[in-house]
């Protein structure tokens, strides 16, 4: 399985990343363990979380997504064979003081039923801690050996820049990966404002909402098609001109290479500059094979020119 290097940082991915969101809501305890043994099995092996998964499922405080991983680790005691990337400062709660993430990370560890976290993300920016107080936390945490590696999610472009910044003027770690909103629908902001960042400062990019809520799967074609899932409202929302487009594009390419438009779409992503490894999530062990097998697929020149014309923004 080909690997890449995340950011200029040690650690090396798989091109593609397991999605925890579902676990402790669309997929309970024994199904995630399932999804989690298939997708190691395939030679994958980052898995994203958030301290704050699954707070939205009903009955669900957050922690749910980390404790179920935690469990999974230690049946299976592949720890060694995957990186764990989990965020702070998300949920209901959007902080990123040194009290909080001192707090926060050993609760995450103790759910993860681990001593260190590969990738610790700054889930939400935080307006009210200065950038220094938060990074010299992370400093403090990565030299006591509980955290390898930190990332940023959900960063204006020049709170990044100031961060990357501090970084480098303090000798702090700085953030060795991005996860922003991308897919071939949702292209415009990460390829205007956060991309010169992301390539000038060599940065990974861990893309989320990689099927645009499920829509470039092809499952929404209508309106009435929302009730298909618990993101099917956020999904029809994308059937405008220009997603119509797109879904007949993927259709014309899927069927040139005898696969899905899920696939087309992931390896679109998979083969664009720059992007380390797009989040995908699967609730069953057929949606996830069908998953992986895009970053096998190679998408020739003339294929990927089609997609890109579909689903321009200019």
């Amino acid at each position: 399985m080909e690997k890449r290097q995340l950011g200029k940082s040690a650690l090396q991915v798989a091109p593609l990343a397991f999605g925890g969101n579902v676990f402790g809501w669309t997929a309970d305890e024994a199904t995630s363990f399932s999804l989690l043994d298939a997708f190691v099995a395939a030679g994958f092996n980052l898995i994203d979380t958030a301290d704050s998964y699954s707070h939205w499922a009903p009955g669900n405080s957050g922690g749910e997504s980390e404790t179920i991983i935690g469990k999974w680790l230690k049946k299976s005691g592949k720890r060694d064979q995957v990186i764990i990337a989990t965020k702070v400062g998300g949920g209901k709660v959007k902080d990123l003081s040194p009290a909080y993430i001192e707090k926060t990370v050993e609760e995450s560890l103790r759910r993860l039923q681990t001593d260190y976290i590969d990738l610790y993300q700054s889930h939400y920016d935080d307006l009210k801690t200065p950038i220094d107080e938060t990074l010299a936390t992370y400093d403090k945490l990565v030299k006591a050996g509980k955290v390898r590696v930190i990332g940023a999610s959900n960063f204006s472009p020049e709170r990044l820049l100031q961060s990357l910044e501090s970084s480098e003027t303090n000798g702090f770690p700085r953030y060795e990966s991005l996860q922003p909103e991308y897919n071939l629908y949702d292209r415009q902001k990460f390829e205007r404002e956060y991309q010169p960042i992301t390539q000038g400062y060599h940065l990974g990019v861990i893309s989320y909402y990689s099927l645009a809520s499920g829509f470039l799967s092809g499952k929404y074609r209508k309106k009435e098609d929302a009730s298909k899932s618990t993101r099917g409202d956020k999904a029809v929302g994308y059937l405008d001109e220009r997603g119509q487009s797109i879904l007949e594009t993927l259709d014309e390419v899927s069927a040139d290479y005898k696969t899905t438009p899920t696939s087309v779409a992931i390896a679109w992503l998979v083969q664009r500059p720059g992007i380390t490894a797009p989040i995908v999530s699967a609730t069953s062990t057929q949606q996830l094979e069908d998953l992986l097998k895009a970053t096998n697929l190679g998408l020739d020149a003339g294929a990927i020119e089609k997609l890109n014309i579909a689903s321009d923004y200019e």
